[in-house]
């Protein structure tokens, strides 16, 4: 195995008039391009290890090294600029435009004017916000995952080699957290950062990391593994009971959508006649359509009792189609969107929200019961 791009080796941080360390003794090591994820309860020491790789505190002992320099040799400044930084409040300078605060690290190490200006655009684009739209807005101008997003644009505007993330996803709510993790796994293919990733929820650590440390009270590590290892062959009674119940569920975690054979159904695209749309229906063993508009966008599902209930244009018939995925998407989102659905089944869009396909409850249980469970056999 490579050295690791950060090692902390046997670092311990105490705070005065506590009886336990915050951090006891921890040696970890973090690879290049992989995503660990640091989880465990609260108390754990989980955050307190994130400051201590950048140096927001010093340890009380120990040596933390990145690309094999003891970092206490180098200027704590010049360090946190080499770091992205991503935290659960986001922490945007609320009188700085989004421009400003994107660009806040680059203008610290002097690059020019230009060089700034075509950066922040694309790490707006980067992250799917529209610069000539978001540019010049500030802050309280954002909902909760617009901010989330611009704090990860912040965080990647100097190109930094390590990312901190702590509890990115945690204050936002669940369809937006499931959209932005997925999207930031989506980043991360191409991007490949080295990644410390901390979180309580353990379903966001499996979806999240490449491995996964378990962490006791004081900073133990109960368990370092993958994922998948984990769920597998828990390492003693702590870690199956912070695992919890439905390790099947959690394995699902571990497959995205694009993983599951699509389910075939009628697609009628608008515009399309009452008439036209009762033979499709007829044909089809499903006796269910997606109806998508003219850009290939789903609407709403259809079915021949829809049809016939009500003498209203097609486009106002049936169900409306409010909750997609995408590839990106986790089963276990799917199974929560196909248990919300009318036909129990759910649409499947690319990032453009045009119809690629459904999902399906069969089609989910198909794949669960040929995996054995979900989760690798040990």
């Amino acid at each position: 195995m490579s050295e690791p791009l950060i090692r902390l080796e046997n670092v311990t941080k105490s705070y005065p008039g506590t009886e336990a360390p915050a951090v006891g003794n921890l040696t970890l090591d973090v690879y290049e391009g992989e995503v660990l994820v640091l989880v465990g309860p609260s108390g754990c020491g989980k955050s307190t290890t994130l400051r201590l790789i950048n140096r927001l505190i010093e340890p009380t002992s120990g040596r933390i090294f990145l690309k094999g320099e003891d970092v206490t040799d180098i200027d704590s400044s010049q360090l946190r600029r080499k770091i992205g930084y991503v935290i659960q409040q986001v922490g945007l300078f609320p009188h700085r435009t989004i421009a400003e605060n994107i660009a806040t690290v680059p203008k610290l190490l002097g690059w020019d004017k230009a060089t700034i200006t075509a950066r922040v655009d694309e790490m707006l684009d980067l992250v799917s916000m529209d610069p000539a739209v978001y540019r010049d807005r500030y802050p309280k101008e954002l909902s909760g995952g617009q901010a989330q997003r611009v704090g990860v644009a912040r965080a990647l505007a100097a190109d930094p080699d390590v990312l901190l993330m702590d509890e990115p996803f945690g204050a936002i709510d669940p369809i937006t957290r499931d959209r932005l993790q997925n999207e930031f796994l989506r980043l991360q293919q191409d991007l490949k950062k080295t990644i410390v990733f901390v979180t309580h929820d353990i379903d966001e650590a499996i979806k999240m990391g490449n491995r996964i440390a378990i962490l006791r009270e004081g900073s133990e590590i109960a368990q370092i593994d993958t994922p998948e290892v984990i769920l597998s062959d828990p390492a003693d009674e702590f870690v199956e009971n912070f695992l919890g119940s439905g390790a099947i569920l959690k394995g699902l975690t571990l497959k995205k959508v694009r993983d599951i054979e699509l389910h075939d159904i009628p697609a009628l695209e608008m515009p399309v006649m009452r008439d036209e749309a009762l033979r499709v229906l007829e044909a089809s063993p499903e006796k269910t359509a997606v109806l998508l508009d003219k850009d290939h966008k789903p609407l709403r599902w259809i079915s021949e009792a829809s049809l016939n209930r009500t003498t209203q244009p097609i486009e106002k018939s049936g169900k409306p189609i409010t909750i997609d995925l995408q590839p990106e998407d986790t089963l276990q989102d799917a199974l929560g969107v196909m248990l919300q659905s009318s036909v129990g089944m759910a649409v499947v869009v690319d990032r453009s929200g045009k119809y690629l396909g459904c999902c399906s409850i069969e089609s989910l249980a198909s794949l669960i019961i040929s995996d054995g469970g979900g989760t690798p056999s040990s």
